[in-house]
């Protein structure tokens, strides 16, 4: 062992080089402790805050509907032109998918040091050539932003008196799109209620009697639910727009859409079916603590964003659209995953705190130095200071984990300013000892 045996000399000669360059010039070390303290600081007030680590894989999903189709129907015309497309993408570890009913998803995982943003725009591209091998009609569209740990509030809406499809008409309609200019936020899923929608209920017997096709009607539905515009014309100075304004806004203009005519008399839809409004299928129901159903949102954030300020500024403002809504109705908060945050940073606070105080009592009565407690009380918040430089360089957030870190890292500074004060008072004593003598 040689090599191990000549080291250990060097390495200590280094140090106390080190050691002897920094007393002869303190006011340096002074400076550059407090350039790092300050450039600490800095990195506290912008490494993004959350309460668990994003350990989520750096992924991409492409999500398709194509409604009332079976899951091998969408397996073989959706999902498996897909996969085989996307393959080709640069820096791609795995392509998965899964195919149920009336819809397709693919997950796209690239590898970890791949920015999220330029993976969004490969698949992108080559989505728009994939586009041409699924069935007329069909689109696929990309997932928000986010990751499976991005759902960092939940809310539910308090209304009392207003039924669940009005209730989530005011949320997808009102409440969803004003939060979601929120800075941070990338998208607001709604859950609950009901979807409105106008239904019409043909009887078979009628429409037979009528001898007009099933897709007659369809395609005059859909035909007459639709604006469409003229041409401008002047008439004394003063430009008129033509329009034909043919949206439908109640149940009696969807029964008075002709789909035909029998001997010059037109057959319209109430005469071969009933209209009501309805709420589209569900397939579950969501229901806040036993009291009934509800009706609310949750919000995704976006990736790598401050959690902590997304949350906060999205209560603000729910504050200035609580304003717009109906009287009576009001946010209720079902998960918010803040109380997490600053429980964590409240912690960590709390034990910085104790154990300076802690430290300050031992080494005033075990060496009767003030100046020695200052020494070590002082080292404590800038080492900290200078670790969320290291965390913003290597891309991590402050949340339980990394905390937790440093609040055990905070007894291992302790423990070693104390070890060395305690040693350069005794060196210090027997260099006092040998002068006398």
């Amino acid at each position: 062992m040689p090599g191990t045996a000549c080291s250990g000399p060097i390495i200590i000669k280094m140090i106390n080089q080190l050691i002897s360059l920094s007393l002869k010039n303190r006011y340096i070390v002074l400076l550059v402790a407090i350039a790092l303290f300050a450039w600490g600081s800095y990195a506290i007030r912008e490494n993004p805050i959350d309460a668990i680590p994003d350990l989520s894989e750096n992924q991409v999903i492409v999500f398709t509907e194509w409604q009332g189709r079976s899951p091998q129907i969408m397996e073989d015309q959706v999902t498996y032109p897909l996969v085989s497309n996307l393959q080709g993408i640069p820096r791609v570890k795995a392509v998965r998918a899964t195919s149920m009913f009336g819809m397709s998803f693919v997950y796209i995982v690239f590898d970890d040091k791949v920015d999220v943003y330029w993976a969004r725009s490969r698949v992108l591209e080559r989505l728009n050539y994939a586009q041409r091998l699924l069935p007329e009609g069909i689109t696929p569209t990309l997932g928000p932003d986010g990751t499976g740990v991005g759902h960092v509030l939940w809310y539910t809406l308090d209304a009392r008196g207003i039924d669940l499809g009005e209730q989530r008409a005011l949320q997808d309609w009102y409440i969803k799109l004003g939060l979601q200019t929120v800075p941070g936020v990338s998208e607001i899923a709604s859950f609950g209620g009901f979807e409105k929608q106008y239904q019409i209920n043909i009887d078979p017997h009628k429409l037979n009697y009528y001898n007009i096709p099933l897709s007659q009607v369809l395609k005059a539905v859909k035909s007459n639910n639709n604006d469409v515009g003229g041409r401008k014309f002047e008439m004394n100075g003063t430009g008129y727009i033509v329009r034909g304004l043919g949206y439908i806004k109640s149940l009696k203009d969807v029964e008075d859409i002709s789909i035909g005519t029998i001997k010059s008399v037109p057959v319209r839809v109430r005469d071969i079916a009933t209209v009501q409004m309805g709420g589209d299928l569900r397939l579950g129901i969501f229901d806040e603590n036993g009291t009934g159903e509800a009706v609310g949102g949750i919000v995704v954030m976006r990736y790598g964003e401050n959690a902590d300020q997304v949350i906060h500024a999205v209560k603000d403002k729910m504050k200035e659209i609580e304003r717009g809504l109906p009287s009576g109705v009001k946010f209720k908060i079902a998960y918010d995953r803040s109380e997490l945050i600053e429980s964590a940073i409240s912690s960590v606070k709390h034990t910085l705190i104790e154990e300076m105080i802690t430290v300050s009592i031992i080494v005033i009565l075990f060496l009767f130095s003030w100046r020695s407690a200052l020494s070590i009380i002082i080292q404590i918040p800038i080492t900290i200071a200078a670790s969320f430089i290291l965390l913003n360089a290597f891309g991590i957030s402050s949340n339980i984990m990394s905390l937790t870190g440093i609040a055990l890292a905070i007894g291992v500074i302790v423990d070693n300013g104390i070890v060395m004060v305690e040693n350069s008072h005794r060196n210090l004593s027997i260099a006092q000892e040998e002068e006398t003598l």
